[in-house]
């Protein structure tokens, strides 16, 4: 069965219009490819001349906290606590020396009989050695948090703000 010379007629049309809107269409995404790859590139361009350099002086900022904070903590806490650490040992090692017990024991009993020390029932110079080192550990742990935690003024990382922005009350009256 033949198609009517009408009917073709509006086939080709047809066809013509087809053809036509697919060319309007593949010129329509080869311009918005072209637009999309200038804004890549205009983010790109955004991106390393303005974001960058602010994350850059904000990862400076923080690399140099931290390590002023690692500095303090090795020049300062742990020399601290591994002085206190020190000292306790020191101290029970002596107290394990018999001199030392001698000495102790002499000085005990010559204070007793000249009745300036009486002997508790059951406590020994270790309890008072154990408070000694008690308050020296108390104290050194405290003083190694006092300086870790003191505000320091280069600690502190700077807020960048808004560079386009005034301040308010910078040369404007109300």
């Amino acid at each position: 069965m033949a198609l009517s010379r009408k009917r073709q007629r509006e086939l080709k049309r047809l066809k013509r219009d087809a053809e036509r809107l697919w060319d309007e269409q593949r010129e329509a995404i080869d311009h918005a490819t072209v637009v999309l790859k200038d804004a890549r590139r205009q983010a790109a361009n955004y991106a390393r001349e303005e974001i960058g350099p602010r994350i850059g002086d904000g990862v400076g900022s923080a690399r140099r906290a931290v390590g002023s904070a690692r500095d303090h903590i090795l020049g300062d806490v742990l020399p601290a606590i591994s002085g206190t650490i020190g000292s306790a040992l020191a101290v029970l090692e002596a107290s394990k020396d018999p001199r030392v017990r001698d000495v102790v024991r002499r000085v005990s009993s010559a204070g007793e009989k000249a009745g300036i020390v009486t002997r508790p029932a059951k406590s020994g110079p270790g309890k008072y050695i154990l408070i000694g080192l008690g308050v020296v550990a108390v104290a050194g742990v405290a003083y190694a948090a006092w300086q870790t935690l003191r505000a320091d003024d280069d600690l502190w990382i700077e807020d960048l703000g808004d560079p386009g922005s005034a301040d308010i009350g910078d040369d404007e009256e109300f």
